[in-house]
């Protein structure tokens, strides 16, 4: 029941950051890079102050866990530059259908069993998704802010995956805000050339650093040793469904036949992928 209660939570905070960022994206009041320098930023404060409550000390790892910190970073970047020119709910199903396939593909690398019952799952569930995303005439999406959120749902299914080995979750996830701090310096520094925020996106944005991803990351991280890489990625496919439902209520977004059977494949699918291992 607490594995349940925590990989809720998590989903919910994983489907909010679509939200928040669209949000204020959308306003033209803060650019992307903005966004997630704030975003990383607080968040990475915010687990600092976290973790020295609990360990009375700052002590980081500067010599390992790079890799896991750039990933967070590339997710983010890209993820804040991909709404700039896509719905939520449509991004956030894009995201985590390359989430699904990059977890897929890494847990058959390391040879995680695959049986039957989850393999035909995933499939009902990509094809929830497919119809969806099959191009129609009234359907119109840039292929480079899509492909942008394929980079960062590679990121983000790379960034889980080296969650599993994670043996303490406050520390790594505030370790890898930290670091992710340092390459989202590091891309301004190079690339960007103004910021633009005011009251209301910087609120949106920190609300999505310190809530929705520090506190929804620092979660995950608990969860992630606990569940097979597999799992982990089935049941990240139901964030685009919250994320869908969620910008209906918020964002007001528009809700088509297509939505909704796609949203109710990719439900079954996954219940079909979980049937044994939760026993419903």
């Amino acid at each position: 029941m607490q594995i349940f209660i925590l990989i809720s939570i998590s989903l919910l905070f994983l489907s909010a950051n679509s939200i928040l960022c669209k949000m204020a994206i959308s306003t033209q009041n803060i650019d992307a890079y903005s966004f997630t320098f704030l975003r990383i930023f607080s968040g990475a404060i915010f687990l600092l102050l976290i973790y020295f409550y609990k360990n009375k000390n700052l002590k980081l790892n500067l010599k390992t866990n790079w890799l896991s910190s750039f990933m967070l970073f590339l997710y983010a970047i890209c993820f804040s530059y991909s709404f700039m020119n896509l719905y939520a709910g449509i991004g956030t199903l894009i995201l985590f259908a390359v989430v699904q396939l990059s977890m897929i593909l890494i847990a058959l690398f390391y040879k995680e069993k695959l049986s039957l019952h989850k393999i035909i799952g995933v499939l009902i569930a990509f094809a929830g998704l497919g119809y969806l995303l099959y191009p129609k005439e009234e359907f119109v999406i840039s292929l480079f802010h899509a492909s942008l959120m394929i980079i960062a749902g590679i990121a983000w299914g790379v960034y889980s995956v080296l969650g599993k080995k994670s043996t303490n979750a406050t520390f790594n996830t505030t370790d890898n805000f930290f670091k992710a701090s340092i390459f989202t310096l590091i891309f301004g520094v190079l690339f960007v050339d103004f910021l633009k925020v005011d009251v209301y996106t910087f609120l949106l944005a920190i609300t999505s650093g310190m809530i929705t991803s520090a506190l929804g990351y620092l979660i995950w991280y608990e969860v992630l040793p606990k569940i097979e890489i597999f799992t982990a990625s089935i049941l990240q496919l139901l964030v685009p469904i919250i994320a869908i439902f969620l910008s209906l209520i918020i964002l007001d977004e528009k809700l088509s036949f297509e939505l909704i059977v796609s949203t109710f494949i990719i439900l079954f699918g996954i219940l079909i992928a979980l049937y044994k291992k939760r026993k419903i």
